[in-house]
């Protein structure tokens, strides 16, 4: 009788080398993940009368970056998480029409300290932005590319050419007529005429009386 029979026979466990060890263990593993429940996610509260309260704390933490006549009325009060809360304020920034001041408060759980985390500037929707931003190939309009200015020359007929040409050379030959008419004129403003009934004197030398 081979060991493996007696072992049988005893009531002892068999050690059959076809048994899967990790069977157990995968059950096990089965029921820990069944036992995990999945994490729910906690919801904003809709109201939270501390913070939603704290305006003029919020306005403070405002006035510490901005003068106070910039800084209006309180406008609104958005719940952002729980236990946060963003006030906004009328802003009369020059060239910030339509802007608004901001800040946000906070406070840790089952307390009224409110704590002032974030303040600045926000647009509102009548604000005065700058127009979105294009890449240069969508920026550049037909008439802006140097293409079209090629394709208008080269599309241009030689008889334009031609005349175009002339004309320079016309507007030329008149200047140049011109100036020398003008140079003539100033040649001869410059000297006397000699009249009929008025003969030069002769010098010393010519006089026959001179010795």
């Amino acid at each position: 009788m081979t060991p493996s029979n007696l072992d049988a026979v005893d009531g002892a466990p068999s050690t059959d080398t076809d048994a899967t060890p990790g069977g157990a263990e995968t059950g096990a593993t089965g029921v820990v993940e069944a036992a995990r429940k999945p994490r729910v996610a906690r919801r904003i509260p809709k109201t939270d009368s501390v913070l939603e309260a704290a305006v003029e704390r919020a306005r403070q933490g405002v006035l510490e970056i901005a003068p106070e006549a910039q800084v209006g009325r309180h406008v609104s009060a958005t719940i952002d998480g729980e236990r946060l809360v963003t006030h906004r304020f009328e802003a009369f920034v020059p060239g910030y029409g339509g802007w608004q001041w901001y800040a946000s408060v906070a406070r840790v759980a089952r307390s009224k300290d409110v704590t002032v985390c974030e303040v600045g500037l926000l647009p509102s929707p009548a604000s005065l932005l700058a127009p979105e931003w294009l890449p240069w190939s969508e920026r550049v309009r037909p008439e802006d590319s140097p293409q079209d200015d090629a394709a208008a020359r080269e599309g241009s007929s030689p008889s334009d050419a031609a005349g175009d040409a002339a004309a320079g050379d016309a507007a030329g030959t008149d200047g140049s007529d011109a100036a020398d008419a003008s140079g003539t004129a100033d040649a001869g403003a410059g000297e006397t005429p000699a009249t009929d009934g008025d003969e030069p004197e002769p010098s010393a030398s010519d006089r026959p009386d001179a010795e």
